[in-house]
């Protein structure tokens, strides 16, 4: 039997985030395209709890989740999204860096294609890994938002207004 899904929306900051939890685990915070159906809202405590994180990161309250995730993916997909959540706040890193402490400096462009394939957006931080030269590449939300993201947290960590 399936584990019932559980769907809302958030508009955050940068626009409608569509949200389905399990009664047990987070499966999907992602950005809405703009003429994206938005999907028939229910509830559930966990639902409830992840908006509220959501609310508390976006106001700088909040700079790690506490949520249950899980999201179906093939072990390298899982090993490189836990290694996006040991990121901290504020913090970058390059995808050469992750592909070495996934253990192959040669895993850059599968390490790449993991983290464009995180389903969870803001709470896997995906957010937080840039271009081996410091440039920004690569999100699914689009440019400008991983560019807002990374200034959000630098504001609240270190009062830095603009960082690219």
């Amino acid at each position: 039997m399936a584990e019932q899904l559980y769907h809302t929306t958030y508009q955050s900051p940068l626009g409608k985030l569509k949200i389905a939890v399990t009664d047990t685990c987070v499966r999907m915070v992602e950005f809405m395209k703009e003429d994206e159906a938005i999907p028939p809202a229910n509830d559930s405590p966990l639902l409830t709890d992840c908006v509220q994180q959501l609310i508390e990161y976006f106001q700088g309250e909040r700079r790690v989740f506490d949520l249950p995730l899980d999201q179906p993916g093939t072990g390298f997909q899982q090993q490189v999204w836990n290694l996006l959540c040991v990121i901290p706040y504020g913090k970058t890193i390059s995808y050469l860096d992750l592909a070495l402490q996934s253990g192959d400096r040669n895993n850059t462009r599968a390490v790449a294609n993991a983290n464009g394939r995180n389903r969870i957006a803001i709470i896997v931080p995906c957010h937080r890994v840039i271009g081996h030269n410091g440039s920004l590449t690569g999100y699914a939300g689009g440019l400008w938002r991983k560019k807002w993201l990374l200034e959000l947290e630098l504001k609240w960590t270190h009062g830095v207004q603009t960082l690219f």
